[in-house]
C-alpha cells in the first residue's frame, strides 16, 4: 500500500478523512508574487487561522500544491498542522516555467538530478532552501506527492525533461502526480506521454479542467483511462456559477465516473478569508458548496466519494480501498 505522508509524519488511510485535494496555504515572497500579488501569503499564523476554519467545518486534510523551488514553506505548513490538527500533504515537483527566474536550477539541472531531487524530498526530507539553488539540506518534513504543471507550449524539451523526471520519481517512490492544466494546453497528449513513460493513468490527477478545458468529451477520455480529475472552479464566479460547476460533476457522475472525481478551491491570498474578510474562505466547500450539491440532487453517498473515498483511492490506490 502506498504511504500517506504529511508534513508531520506518515498517517494511516483511516486518518485522511475528508480531503481538499489542491490548495495553497503558504507561498514565500518571490517570482510568483512578481507575476500575481495574490500568490503571496507567508504568515503561518494567519494561514493557521484559515486552516482552523476548515477544521471546525469538518475538514480533516488537504494537499498544499506549492512545489519546492517555487516558494513552498513546508516548515510553516507543519506548524499549521500541529496547531490545528489538520493533516497537510506538501508537494515536491515543478510549476509553470513562468514562475522561475531565467537562472533557476530547474532549467540547468539534468533530468537525472531533478528526479533524484524529487525522490529525496519524498523519502528523506524536503529542501527548505531550494528557491534558487538545490542546497542539499534535508528538513524533517517530507513531501507526499509530486505536483507538475503543463503550460500552453505543451511538451517542449524543458517540459519533457521535467515530466520524465517526475514520472521516474513517482515510480521509484510509488507516489502520484498532481498535474496543473493550463487553458490551451493538451492534457490528452500529456496523458499519452506519461503512460509511455510507464506512469499508470490511475496515479495521475488532472487539475482545473472545469475551467481549463470546456470540452467535456476531453474530460471523459481522461476518465476512461482511469485517471482522476480534480475540479476547483468553486466560488469563482468570474468563470462560472456554482450551479454550473455542479452540472459538470453530475454529468461525470452520471457517466459512471463518480469514483474518479475530486474537489478543492485552489486557494490564493484573494480567496482566504484570514487575509481578507470579504473572501470566501477555505471552509466554503463545506459551508456552501456541499449543501448546494445536495440541493441540486447530488446524493450524500456521491459527495462522500468526492470528499473522502476518492482522495484515498487516488493516494493509496484503488485496490487498497
Amino acid at each position: 500500500m502506498r504511504k500517506i505522508v504529511t508534513v508531520t509524519g506518515e498517517i494511516s488511510p483511516e486518518e485522511l478523512g475528508s480531503c481538499q485535494f489542491h490548495e495553497h496555504l503558504l507561498i514565500r515572497e518571490g517570482r510568483s508574487r512578481e507575476i500575481n500579488d495574490a500568490l503571496f501569503m507567508d504568515s503561518w499564523e494567519t494561514s493557521a487561522e484559515e486552516a482552523e476554519l476548515l477544521r471546525k467545518a469538518g475538514g480533516d486534510s488537504l494537499i498544499d500544491a506549492q512545489p519546492g523551488g517555487c516558494g513552498r514553506m513546508a516548515e510553516g505548513l507543519a506548524r499549521i498542522s500541529r496547531r490545528t490538527g489538520l493533516s497537510i500533504i506538501c508537494s515536491t515537483g515543478f510549476h509553470k516555467m513562468i514562475f522561475y527566474p531565467e537562472d533557476h536550477w530547474i532549467f540547468r539541472e539534468s533530468r537525472e538530478r531533478i528526479a533524484d531531487f524529487f525522490v529525496r524530498e519524498l523519502t528523506e526530507g524536503v529542501d527548505n532552501h531550494c528557491d534558487h539553488e538545490i542546497s542539499g539540506e534535508t528538513a524533517e518534513q517530507k513531501a507526499g506527492i509530486i505536483k507538475c504543471a503543463l503550460d500552453v507550449e505543451n511538451l517542449t524539451p524543458q517540459y519533457k525533461k521535467l515530466f520524465e523526471a517526475a514520472a521516474e520519481a513517482a515510480q521509484r517512490t510509488d507516489r502520484i502526480l498532481l498535474i496543473h492544466i493550463e487553458p490551451g494546453s493538451d492534457p490528452l497528449q500529456l496523458l499519452d506521454f506519461l503512460q509511455r513513460e510507464g506512469m499508470p493513468a490511475d496515479r495521475q490527477v488532472y487539475c482545473h479542467l472545469d475551467r481549463a478545458v470546456s470540452d467535456s468529451g476531453v474530460h471523459r477520455k481522461i476518465l476512461e483511462t482511469g485517471a482522476f480529475l480534480e475540479f476547483d472552479t468553486i466560488g469563482r464566479y468570474k468563470y462560472h456559477s456554482d450551479e454550473e460547476e455542479i452540472r459538470i460533476f453530475k454529468k461525470h457522475i452520471g457517466g459512471g465516473f463518480g469514483k474518479q472525481l475530486l474537489f478543492s478551491l485552489d486557494t490564493t491570498r484573494t480567496r482566504l478569508s484570514a487575509y481578507g474578510p470579504t473572501e470566501i474562505g477555505l471552509d466554503y466547500i463545506r459551508r456552501v458548496f456541499v449543501p448546494l450539491m445536495e440541493k441540486n440532487g447530488v446524493t450524500p453517498e456521491q459527495i462522500g466519494d468526492i470528499m473522502r473515498g476518492n482522495p484515498l483511492r487516488a493516494l493509496v490506490g484503488k485496490e487498497n480501498t
